[in-house]
C-alpha cells in the first residue's frame, strides 16, 4: 500500500446529542480498525489530546470513533488532516460539512441565539442567528434539510454543545449569563403568553427594542368621580419615565390615543401583538364586552383582586411592565398577624412564685398591613364580604385564605381561658420576629401556610422578657451575709440569675465551665434561701442529688463556704426513712443523696415538695427512659435547676431530657420533641429549626466558658480547687482491715521493723484510696472481640470513686478541646489510667514514668505539645509519674492538671504543676487535687491547711516523719472516718 495514493473515505452520522460516530472505508471497501481510525484522523487533534482520549464502540462489527458534539464544529470545520493520505466524504454528508466553518465563524463572532423551541420544552440550548445569514449559506442549509433532517437536529445540538461548552463552561460564566438573562431561565417549560420568537427575544433582553416606548398595564384604584377599579394601556417614554400617553385597543387590535408623532409607526405595527399578548395573558372576560375599545369596562372587587394577585404575575412573567397602585407593593410583603395583646396589669404577681402554668389573660389584636384592628374591627370588615377594603383612609387586602386561617386561629383559642405564662414566653421567643418580605407572587405561594399566633407584651412582661431574652439586666442581689467567699463578678450574675428564675418558677441549668464554680454560686443560692425564708415554719429544706463520688465534696464546701447551713446526708445503710427521715429533715437546710439512693428512695423523697431540687452533674439524667432519670422528675420543688458542664453529650434527646426535668412540659411530651426538632435538625440539617431551638432554650440556660474574654480577665493566673472523694464500700473494708493489722502490729514491733510496718502500711492505704487493684494485684478484668482487647470498664470505675471521678472531668474537658496532666505515684495506677482513658476516650493516651527512655520521653513531649498531629493522632491526656514527670518538662499544651494521689509536700505538687504552668502557657491553668474523705489524705490535707503539727521544716520529700509518731498518734491518722465510705 503505497504512502501517497492510500485514500480512505468517511462516513459519518450525528447522534440527536451533536455527537459523531466516524468510521473509515478503504478503496478495497474494507473497514479501517478503530484504533487506526483515531491516530490517522485525529492525528492533529489537539482537543482530543490527539484521538488518544475519543471512545471506540463496535456496532454490527463496525468500530466507530464518537466525537463528542462540543469538538465535532471545530474539527470538521479546520480539517488538520495527514496530508500523506487522501480523505474523502460520502456525498450525502458533504453538505453538512461545508457549513461547518460557517458555523465557526458565528460561534468565534458570537452570532447565535437562545433557541426559542428548546425554551419551550424546558431546555437552555442555543442556534445560529438566521439573521446573519445570506442567501448562498441559506441554501445550503435548505440542502441539508432536504438530504438528511436528522443531520440538521444533531448539527443544531453540535453548535449549541460548542457554544455551552466555549462561553458557559465554568461555573461563573454560568453564573454571569443567569444573571445577566434571568428570563431566559424563570420561565423554562412554559409557553410565554402572546409571545412570537422575535418578541420573546426582546422580552428576555437578548435583543434591544428599538421602540422609543414601553407598553406598560396599569390598574387604577376607584377615587371620588370613578367608584370602579378600571385597567388602562398606556406608553411609557423610555427617555422620560415619568411620561406617560393613555392608549385604547380597538377589539381588532387599532390604536387610538395621543402620542408624539415619532411614536406612530411602532405603535401601529405593535398594536395588533398587544392585543394577543393580552389576550393569552388575561382572563377571557375581560375581552367579551360590547365596547368597541377592550378593557374599557369597571372592574368588580373580585376582578381587581385576581389583578393584584394572578392576572399581574402572569403578565410579568411573560414581559409585560405593569402599574399597580403604591400601596400594594408593601401590603403584599406584610402577611396579616394574629396578635394577642396582654392586658396592661397582666403578669404583675404578689407571691414570689409565678410558674410557667400561670394564666395570662389578653385582647386579640389583628394587624393587616399597617392597621391594626381589634376582634370588633376585625368581625365588621370580614362581614363586608370584600377583598379589598378602605380603611382609615387606607387599602386593605383581606385574602380569604388567610383570613379563614385567622378566625380557626383564634377559634383554636379560648380567650376566656387565657394563655398560660408558657404559651406568652413561647409565642414571645418564637413568634414576634419581623417575618422577610415576601414580593406577590411569593405571597401567594405563602397563603396556604398557617397563620402564627403572635403576642404583644405589657410593659411589665416585655422587661421579664427582655430579661431572659438578653441574661442581664437582672435584679441586684447582694451577697449573702453567711457566704465564706468572694464571689468573681460572674459567679454573683450566676447566683442572682437562679434567684431571679426562681422568682417567676422557672427552672435553670447551669452549665458553665468545669473550674468556673457552679458549686459556690449554687451554694449562694441556698444561703439566699435560708435568708430570704428565715421566717417561715413550713420552709422545707433543698434536695441535691448528684452522684456518689462528688457527695463528700458537696460536704466538705457546704462547710467551707456555708457553715450556717445545715446539711444532711441521706446516704448509705444507715440512713433514716420513715417519721425519723421527716424529723430529720425538719432541722436541714440541704439534703445531699446520690442518684442512686435517690431512686431508691423515691417513695419517700416524693412525698415532699422541697424548697429546691438540684441535680449536679445533670447529664445523669441524659437517658429519660431510666429508671434513675425517670425517679428524680417525680420529686416535687418550687424551683428546679441543674448544673452541668456538658448539657448535651450526643444527641438532643438529651437537652431535651434536661430541659424536661427543670421545666416540665416546656419542649412538649418526647414524641412532638422528636418530630419537630430532631428530626429536622439531625437529619435535614434545618437551619431555622435550629435557631427556633436555640430561642427556646437559651433564657434557662447560662453556660460561660473559659475561653470568654469577660471571663478569662476575672480568673486567677492558677485556679487551685479539691475535689473531696468517698471511698467504695469495697475500699472501705479494706483500708479498715489495713489499719487494723497494723495497729496489732505496733504492739509487737520495734525499732527499724516497726518503721517498715509503718512505711509498708502507709503505701497500702495510699495505693487503697487510688484503686483497690493495686493491693489485691488481681488481672485487670477484659474480654475479646475479634483479636481486639477490651476493658470492663464499669466494672474496674465502679471500684473506685477517684476513677470514677476523673474519668468524668477528663471527658468534659476533652468535649471543650482542653488538654490535661495527670499526676498519680504508683505505675500500676498509671498503667490501669491509661488503659480505662484510651478506650473510654477513643484517643491515645501517654503515660511517662521512671522506666520510659530518654528517646520515648522526648517524642511523648513532642507529640503532646504538638499542634499540627491529625486529630486521630494527637494525644491530649498525659499521664505522669510526679517523680519521673514532675521537673524539667514544658508541657504548656496542657491547661489542666490532676493530682490524682498526694504526695504531701506542696513544693513538689507545685513543681509538677509548673509542667503546665510556666512561660508559653496561653490559659488560666485549672489545678485539681484528689482527696479521699476519711482517709489518711483527708487528715494529712487538714494539716497542711491548718499548719497543725507540720511546718515547711517537718514536711520533706519523704514520709519518715509518720514512722515517728506514736500508736495513738498513728491510730489519729490512719483510722477511717465513718462519714468517708460509700
Amino acid at each position: 500500500m503505497s504512502q501517497h495514493n492510500e485514500t480512505i473515505t468517511i462516513h459519518i452520522n450525528l447522534s440527536a446529542y451533536g455527537d459523531a460516530l466516524i468510521y473509515g472505508s478503504t478503496n478495497t471497501f474494507n473497514y479501517v480498525p478503530g484504533q487506526m481510525m483515531k491516530h490517522l484522523l485525529f492525528a492533529w487533534h489537539e482537543a482530543s489530546f490527539y484521538g488518544t482520549e475519543l471512545e471506540v464502540q463496535t456496532v454490527q462489527d463496525v468500530d466507530l470513533v464518537v466525537l463528542p458534539s462540543e469538538q465535532v464544529i471545530p474539527f470538521f470545520a479546520e480539517q488538520k488532516l495527514l496530508k500523506h493520505i487522501q480523505w474523502t466524504w460520502i456525498e450525502d454528508e458533504s453538505p453538512w460539512v461545508r457549513l461547518t466553518p460557517l458555523l465557526l465563524k458565528y460561534i468565534d463572532e458570537k452570532k447565535y441565539i437562545p433557541s426559542y423551541e428548546a425554551f419551550l420544552s424546558g431546555k437552555v440550548q442555543w442556534v445560529w442567528d438566521p439573521s446573519a445569514m445570506n442567501t448562498e449559506e441559506q441554501s445550503i442549509l435548505e440542502e441539508i434539510r432536504i438530504s438528511n433532517t436528522s443531520m440538521i437536529e444533531g448539527l443544531c445540538a453540535a453548535f449549541s454543545s460548542t457554544v455551552s461548552q466555549r462561553y458557559y463552561g465554568t461555573e461563573l460564566e454560568a453564573t454571569d449569563l443567569r444573571r445577566e438573562y434571568p428570563l431566559l431561565f424563570a420561565n423554562v417549560g412554559t409557553t410565554p403568553h402572546g409571545l412570537d420568537e422575535h418578541s420573546w427575544l426582546i422580552t428576555i433582553g437578548w435583543r434591544a427594542d428599538t421602540a422609543p416606548f414601553r407598553p406598560l398595564l396599569q390598574l387604577l384604584e376607584p377615587y371620588d368621580d370613578e367608584p370602579s377599579w378600571h385597567l388602562q394601556l398606556v406608553l411609557q417614554d423610555k427617555s422620560d419615565l415619568t411620561l406617560l400617553e393613555r392608549i385604547q385597543l380597538t377589539q381588532e387590535g387599532q390604536a387610538f390615543g395621543s402620542w408624539p408623532d415619532h411614536w406612530s409607526t411602532h405603535v401601529h405595527d405593535r398594536s395588533v401583538s398587544w392585543l394577543e399578548r393580552l389576550q393569552a395573558c388575561l382572563p377571557k372576560g375581560r375581552f367579551d364586552d360590547n365596547s368597541e375599545y377592550v378593557l374599557s369596562g369597571p372592574l368588580s372587587d373580585e376582578d381587581a383582586w385576581r389583578f393584584l394577585t394572578i392576572d399581574s404575575n402572569t403578565l410579568l412573567e411573560s414581559g409585560w411592565q405593569v402599574l399597580l397602585p403604591a400601596w400594594w407593593e408593601e401590603a403584599s410583603r406584610k402577611k396579616p398577624k394574629l396578635r394577642a395583646k396582654v392586658r396592661t396589669n397582666e403578669g404583675r404577681t404578689t407571691t414570689s412564685l409565678f410558674g410557667l402554668d400561670s394564666i395570662v389573660n389578653f385582647d386579640w389584636r389583628i394587624a393587616i398591613g399597617d392597621a391594626q384592628l381589634t376582634e370588633e374591627e376585625f368581625t365588621e370588615l370580614v362581614a363586608r364580604n370584600e377583598r379589598l377594603v378602605r380603611f382609615r383612609g387606607q387599602w386593605i387586602p383581606l385574602d380569604p385564605a388567610l383570613l379563614a386561617q385567622i378566625r380557626q386561629a383564634m377559634a383554636g383559642t379560648d380567650k376566656s381561658q387565657g394563655l398560660s405564662f408558657q404559651d406568652i414566653l413561647q409565642l414571645h421567643l418564637l413568634g414576634n420576629n419581623d417575618e422577610p418580605e415576601h414580593d406577590a407572587s411569593e405571597q401567594q405561594q405563602e397563603n396556604s401556610a398557617r397563620i402564627q399566633l403572635e403576642v404583644e407584651l405589657n410593659e411589665h412582661l416585655m422587661k421579664i422578657m427582655s430579661q431572659l431574652r438578653g441574661q442581664t439586666k437582672w435584679p441586684t442581689l447582694a451577697v449573702p451575709d453567711g457566704l465564706q467567699a468572694e464571689l468573681r463578678s460572674y459567679q454573683q450574675d450566676g447566683f442572682t440569675w437562679l434567684a431571679f428564675l426562681r422568682q417567676f418558677g422557672l427552672g435553670a441549668c447551669l452549665a458553665d465551665d468545669m473550674g468556673l464554680g457552679k458549686t459556690v454560686q449554687y451554694i449562694s443560692y441556698l444561703l439566699h434561701l435560708k435568708e430570704t425564708f428565715a421566717d417561715s415554719d413550713t420552709s422545707m429544706p433543698s434536695l441535691l442529688i448528684c452522684p456518689t463520688s462528688v457527695l463528700g465534696n458537696w460536704q466538705k464546701e457546704l462547710a467551707r463556704f456555708a457553715p450556717s447551713l445545715k446539711v444532711m446526708l441521706h446516704y448509705g445503710s444507715r440512713r433514716d426513712s420513715g417519721e425519723s427521715f421527716h424529723g430529720e429533715i425538719a432541722q436541714a437546710d440541704i439534703v445531699l443523696t446520690s442518684y442512686a439512693t435517690a431512686t431508691l428512695d423515691q417513695d419517700i423523697l416524693k412525698q415532699f415538695t422541697w424548697q429546691s431540687l438540684c441535680l449536679d452533674e445533670a447529664q445523669n439524667i441524659k437517658n429519660a427512659q431510666t429508671k434513675q432519670s425517670s425517679a428524680v422528675r417525680s420529686f416535687s420543688a418550687k424551683h428546679r435547676i441543674a448544673l452541668t458542664g456538658t448539657p448535651i453529650e450526643n444527641r438532643l434527646s438529651e437537652l431535651w431530657s434536661l430541659y424536661d426535668f427543670i421545666n416540665p412540659g416546656y419542649l412538649g411530651n418526647a414524641r412532638a420533641f422528636n418530630s419537630r426538632f430532631i428530626n429536622a435538625i439531625e437529619k435535614d440539617h434545618n437551619e431555622q429549626r435550629t435557631q427556633d431551638l436555640q430561642k427556646l432554650v437559651k433564657p434557662f440556660m447560662l453556660r460561660r466558658k473559659k475561653k470568654d474574654p469577660a471571663i478569662q480577665l476575672d480568673l486567677p493566673d492558677k485556679n487551685e480547687m479539691k475535689t473531696y472523694i468517698n471511698l467504695t464500700a469495697e475500699q472501705g473494708a479494706l483500708y479498715d482491715h489495713t489499719v487494723s493489722e497494723l495497729m496489732e502490729r505496733m504492739q509487737k514491733l520495734e525499732g527499724i521493723e516497726r518503721k517498715g510496718a509503718i512505711l509498708a502500711a502507709l503505701t497500702h492505704l495510699k495505693q487503697l484510696c487510688d484503686h483497690p487493684m493495686l493491693l489485691t494485684k488481681e488481672p485487670i478484668p477484659t474480654s475479646s472481640n475479634n483479636h481486639t482487647v477490651i476493658l470492663d470498664t464499669e466494672t474496674l470505675v465502679g471500684r473506685s470513686a477517684k476513677l470514677e471521678r476523673i474519668l468524668e472531668m477528663v471527658k468534659e474537658l476533652r468535649e471543650e478541646g482542653e488538654r490535661c496532666l495527670i499526676f498519680t505515684q504508683y505505675i500500676g495506677m498509671g498503667q490501669l489510667l491509661q488503659q480505662v482513658l484510651q478506650q473510654e476516650l477513643q484517643e491515645p493516651v501517654l503515660y511517662l514514668n521512671g522506666s520510659t527512655s530518654k528517646s520515648m520521653r522526648d517524642t511523648m513531649i513532642d507529640q503532646f505539645q504538638s499542634q499540627i498531629l491529625p486529630p486521630q493522632e494527637q494525644p491530649s491526656v498525659f499521664i505522669l509519674s510526679i517523680k519521673a514527670g514532675g521537673v524539667g518538662l514544658n508541657l504548656t499544651a496542657a491547661n489542666h492538671v490532676f493530682h490524682f494521689d498526694r504526695w504531701w509536700n506542696p513544693a513538689v505538687e507545685n513543681q509538677a504543676t509548673d509542667r503546665a504552668y510556666r512561660m508559653g502557657q496561653t490559659k488560666d491553668v485549672q489545678v485539681h487535687k484528689f482527696i479521699s474523705l476519711g482517709t489518711l489524705e483527708e487528715r494529712i490535707d487538714e494539716m497542711l491547711e491548718s499548719k497543725q503539727q507540720l511546718s515547711d521544716n517537718v514536711i520533706s520529700s519523704t514520709e519518715g516523719w509518720i514512722t515517728e509518731l506514736s500508736t495513738e498518734e498513728l491510730q489519729d491518722l490512719f483510722a477511717l472516718r465513718r462519714n468517708g465510705i460509700s
